[in-house]
């Protein structure tokens, strides 16, 4: 039997759910042929003309709750009092009692950060989880119901997702959370959708655990992962576009729709600034090495799809499908023979995979290693732990790595030359450049100062069109 998990971000719900009717439509196609697996986010509340989650709102809340302001989610009541409208009036009771007694737990988790002027841990989780994305799933549910679909929710006490122990950015944990599918299974099996919600994971002790930001795409992931098994699974993430060239917020023409990504591209291109898809979900899928079609998809227009495959698919035609970069990163420094300690260490200890060895060189007689780290403030808060293992070893902040993504750039004619004569025209001075024609894979390094990021991403996405295959 035919299953697709497909995951509905806070864009696609819209400020205050005005875009639920579309992902209603959705669901009502999606289900035609095939189980559903509907995984929403937190919803998104207007504030003075600007959009934000609730999970910001929430934060924002707590870390106030920290410096000894009271905790106030009125914004947040009021936002599900709106949503629950959608609801068939003879479910609507029953919905807005939920949403009560979710908020309760929330509030409960914010006044013990205010007692203890500390938000973290399960703490932050709870807060987090309980008027999020654990809550928007049981009020979609009940709207799915309001629309005549048989739909059910997956309850946090029969929760599927494992994680370890860490309480934010924590890790899923395949083989325990296989032990915890059944309840889930038995839910899928009796109705026709089954909503989730995303982010949100469960320790081996029982306490309640958060992803990263973007987590939601990761939930889909595991799941297509832990039900691969039993259904024949698609992951659809449900956005409103598909993947372009660039950024459309820093490259405004030009821009070029990508119909295929590899795994590969896929990952690195989330790595390094395409926003559109939370690496790690590409990463759980390689980690547990299944094979699930995955594709992103403008919710309005299923057309516009961008299908990631095992393997490199060029008909797209085209050498360099995204130049996309990323700012705030850092580069430690090391000597090699302290490289694999520490790399063994990120992994397998820390369970942190945010970096890219850079190639080596030498100097004096020595060997030196280069690490990229695509988020400098992990680097700041874990100084101390990275420097241990070299004591000679230096940190420097404010980089910005732009990076190419394309398997088949190997074939190309200068293009290393090529993108480098238009950064240098551009008027930035490039700090390092790395190519590895084993990877594919091209990194620029540039000072994060001011608008460099934006236009060196600019000039070379307005040559990328000329670049073409041998």
């Amino acid at each position: 039997m035919d299953l697709v998990v497909a995951k509905y971000g806070g864009s696609t719900i819209g400020d205050g759910g005005k875009y639920i009717p579309n992902i209603i439509k959705n669901i009502k196609q999606l289900s035609v042929d095939s189980k559903v697996m509907a995984v929403f986010s937190a919803p998104l509340v207007l504030e003075r003309g600007e959009s934000r989650s609730i999970t910001d709102v929430v934060m924002w809340v707590g870390y106030n709750a920290e410096r000894g302001i009271p905790p106030d989610l009125e914004p947040v009541r009021k936002l599900y009092d709106d949503i629950s409208l959608m609801v068939d009036e003879s479910l609507r009771q029953e919905c807005q009692d939920t949403i009560k007694t979710f908020l309760s737990r929330c509030q409960d988790a914010l006044e013990r950060s205010y007692n203890e002027r500390k938000f973290s841990d399960i703490n932050r989780a709870q807060a987090l989880g309980y008027s999020g994305e654990l809550l928007m799933s049981c009020v979609m549910n009940y709207i799915l119901q309001s629309n005549d679909i048989k739909s059910s929710f997956v309850p946090y006490e029969k929760w599927p997702i494992i994680t370890s122990e860490a309480y934010e950015y924590t890790n899923f944990l395949a083989a325990e959370s296989k032990k915890q599918l059944q309840p889930t299974l038995d839910i899928i099996k009796e109705y026709d959708v089954t909503c989730m919600g995303g982010f949100i994971g469960k320790t081996l002790t029982g306490k309640m655990s958060t992803y990263e930001r973007g987590g939601t795409d990761r939930t889909a992931a595991d799941m297509g992962i832990l039900l691969q098994r039993y259904y024949n699974v698609r992951i659809v993430w449900e956005k409103n576009r598909a993947v372009a060239s660039a950024d459309p917020k820093m490259v405004k023409s030009g821009l070029l729709e990508v119909k295929y990504l590899s795994y590969n591209e896929a990952r690195m291109a989330g790595m390094f600034g395409m926003k559109i898809l939370d690496t790690m979900a590409i990463k759980d899928i390689l980690d547990n090495d299944v094979y699930v079609p995955l594709q992103i998809t403008d919710m309005q227009d299923s057309s516009h799809t961008t299908i990631i495959q095992r393997s490199v698919n060029n008909d797209d035609n085209h050498p360099i499908k995204i130049v996309t970069g990323l700012g705030n990163c850092a580069i430690l420094r090391l000597r090699s023979s302290k490289f694999l300690d520490l790399q063994n260490s990120l992994e397998q200890v820390k369970r942190y995979n945010e970096f890219v060895p850079l190639s080596p060189y030498t100097k004096n007689n020595m060997w030196f290693s280069r690490i990229l780290f695509s988020d400098g403030n992990y680097v700041r808060r874990n100084e101390e732990y990275l420097l241990k293992f070299d004591p000679t070893a230096t940190i420097v902040y404010n980089r910005g790595a732009i990076t190419l993504i394309g398997d088949d750039m190997w074939r190309v004619q200068h293009v290393v030359s090529k993108i480098a004569f238009q950064v240098g025209e551009a008027g930035i001075n490039i700090l390092n450049m790395d190519a590895q024609e084993e990877t594919s894979r091209i990194i620029i390094i540039i000072e994060d100062f001011k608008s460099n990021l934006p236009k060196a991403i600019r000039a070379i996405h307005d040559i990328h069109q000329d670049i073409h295959f041998i």
